[in-house]
């Protein structure tokens, strides 16, 4: 299924930055848990370090990944990136009512505009490859992160899988979500649509770990999964 023509940036306007804690709380059952787990998970892999590096790609709206992985560990320092200036501002307003801003340094725009130095101790790529349209674009992202970490380092991606229609049963579940939290039948069909229309998530995990395997990655653990969401915790092999 191809999602919209319209690029990442253009999606995730201010009316869309506005709801998005709330949407991705409902769509995702389970969020703030995979954000946890995300940050445990890192914490896991990189040890006793102290301090780190952290790489956060598509941080816009909740910012809930680096709240985690500060409130865990107080000693790493984060680069937000994210195309999209509304969903930036919003997680800039969560850091800042969190305290964490002043270990975090915002970017505006894309991973390739960060210098591929390898400086990085690890990285999170959560809810964004499902909208990117096609492979190509996907592998791109994957790619940009893995020049940027340092050999070893272990990069969080968390996202839908799965073509929609694909999932019937998945996909009347998550209607049934929605339902859950107050949408009427005529709602419910609106959303659906839009999900139908307006994603391209990777086919099946067999599809991910292609993916992370020719952008440089190695096998991928996967730790958390909800509907059609799933996290996977993988090392740059090199």
């Amino acid at each position: 299924m191809k999602s919209s023509s319209l690029s990442s940036a253009e999606k995730f306007d201010t009316s869309r930055a506005n709801e998005y804690g709330r949407q991705s709380r409902i769509a995702l059952a389970g969020y703030d848990a995979c954000q946890d787990l995300a940050a445990c998970m890192l914490a896991a892999t990189l040890g006793n370090v102290g301090s780190a590096k952290i790489l956060v790609v598509g941080a816009g709206g909740t910012a809930q990944e680096i709240i985690a992985m500060a409130k865990l560990e107080p000693g790493w320092r984060f680069t937000a990136v994210d195309p999209s200036e509304p969903m930036l501002e919003a997680a800039k307003q969560q850091l800042v009512a969190n305290n964490v801003l002043e270990r975090t340094a915002m970017h505006l725009g894309h991973v390739e505009d960060l210098v591929a130095n390898g400086s990085y101790d690890a990285a999170t790529l959560i809810g964004v490859l499902h909208h990117l349209d096609g492979d190509e674009a996907k592998s791109k992202i994957l790619r940009s992160i893995q020049a940027r970490l340092k050999p070893g380092a272990p990069l969080i991606v968390a996202g839908n899988q799965y073509a929609y229609a694909s999932q019937p049963l998945l996909l009347a579940a998550w209607g049934q979500r929605w339902r859950q939290h107050g949408a009427s039948p005529e709602e419910v069909t609106v959303k659906l649509g839009k999900i139908l229309q307006g994603a391209d998530p990777p086919h099946s995990e067999a599809a991910v770990q292609k993916l992370l395997n020719d952008a440089g990655f190695g096998s991928a653990t996967r730790f958390f999964s909800s509907l059609f969401w799933s996290a996977w915790l993988t090392c740059k092999t090199a």
